[in-house]
């Protein structure tokens, strides 16, 4: 990441340079009434560079391409701008369409191999265009595409003009692959929670589920539909995120299903605000702990149990605890349990605890009060806001 920043501040400076040098000639003759022109051209950069942006960090796409090369086209002044990816020419703004356009991808094909800007002579297209240069957009320490500025004539000054552009655009598209990263492991952490979740919960409640078939077919079939709700939503596939009230309402039906199978034995208690039902919150974040009070608090204790669910309002945050009275944990289990050691046998205690520290900061993590024999109390809290967190 450190790399990515330090590429990104060294080019926003020379792109400053660049937009100060298009700005004084594109506001020539005209003073300000507020700031220099050098402010006024500095403003303009950074504002185009504020519009292509978003599209970049989409990755080097066709759609993203074309919306971002008109700003980078304005960004360097040029005739005209091509973005390829080495084998097509994803995106093309200015003069020349019909003719040079044609020629895009042949014009990236050296830069492409070596990873060195080029520029090129294209009197021979048939173009009033007399100049390309040519730079690599590069991911990690691949080249995975070319920026070209087609102009009048190449300089200097120029030259390094489209170097640093396009230093700029490869860091916007480093970017993009980080956030595809995020994606991918945040959705490998579901995937493995899931797992964790899944064989203990379904081999119970079909077993539960079939001592009704007889005795009590009524009984069988609502659980039958309680049980389809949850696993339909403890395996969606939309988005990251869900509000309270829905992992709410999973939560509900888990727990019929474990007072099926526990009888009297399991008490639920449950106090919400009504204010922070909408609140977002990581998907599969308050069941896991409610399982691990079932299976690892109450299951296996002598007598009745309860499980208490908290949600309160608490200003800019939401409280929520997950209790049980039953047998308790070790400190060095709940360590193990929290660091994902392998061989704890708690459901997703780890995993929940890393994605809210990863999404929300570390002050947000679990904060689990335990001893054996006094019962477990796991306690987070969840921005009632967080750019970017919404179900």
């Amino acid at each position: 990441m450190g790399n990515i920043t330090g590429a990104l501040a060294g080019a926003l400076a020379v792109l400053l340079v660049a937009g100060t040098v298009v700005g004084l000639r594109r506001f020539a003759g005209w003073r300000p009434a507020l700031g220099t022109r050098a402010d006024l051209a500095s403003f303009e950069t950074l504002h185009l560079a504020s519009l292509a942006s978003p599209a970049l960090r989409a990755g080097l796409t066709e759609a993203g391409a074309t919306k971002a090369v008109k700003h980078l086209r304005a960004l360097l002044g040029s005739r005209a701008v091509a973005l390829t990816d080495g084998d097509r020419l994803l995106a093309w703004d200015g003069d020349g369409q019909d003719g040079l356009a044609k020629s895009a991808t042949e014009h990236a094909h050296s830069v492409m191999s070596t990873g060195r800007s080029q520029v090129l002579q294209t009197a021979d297209y048939g173009s009033s265009i007399r100049a390309v240069v040519i730079t690599p957009l590069v991911s990690g320490e691949a080249v995975i595409g070319t920026l070209s500025a087609y102009v009048d004539f190449s300089s200097a000054g120029l030259i390094r003009a489209v170097d640093e552009v396009g230093r700029w655009v490869s860091g916007q598209l480093e970017l993009a692959e980080l956030d595809a990263s995020r994606t991918r492991l945040a959705e490998a952490e579901v995937r493995a929670l899931r797992a964790q979740i899944s064989p203990h919960f379904i081999y119970n409640s079909l077993n539960a589920i079939a001592s009704f078939v007889r005795t009590d077919p009524d009984r069988a079939r609502e659980l039958l539909l309680e049980f389809a709700d949850f696993t339909r939503y403890t395996f969606r596939r939309s988005g990251d995120f869900t509000t309270l009230a829905d992992e709410l309402r999973a939560i509900n039906g888990y727990l019929l299903l474990e007072r099926a199978r526990f009888g009297d034995r399991l008490h639920v208690t449950l106090r919400v605000a009504p204010e922070v039902l909408a609140v977002s919150m990581p998907f599969l974040c308050l069941q896991p702990l409610v399982e691990n009070a079932v299976r690892h608090g109450l299951e296996n204790k002598e007598g009745q149990g309860t499980v208490t669910i908290l949600a309160e309002d608490a200003g800019a945050d939401c409280l929520i605890s997950v209790e049980d009275d039953g047998l308790g944990m070790a400190p060095e289990r709940v360590r193990a349990a929290l660091s994902g050691e392998p061989g704890t046998d708690s459901v997703g205690l780890g995993n929940v605890d890393e994605r809210l520290r990863k999404i929300f900061g570390d002050p947000y993590g679990l904060t689990v009060a335990t001893a054996p024999g006094a019962g477990t109390k796991v306690s987070l809290r969840i921005p009632k806001f967080q750019p970017g967190v919404h179900a």
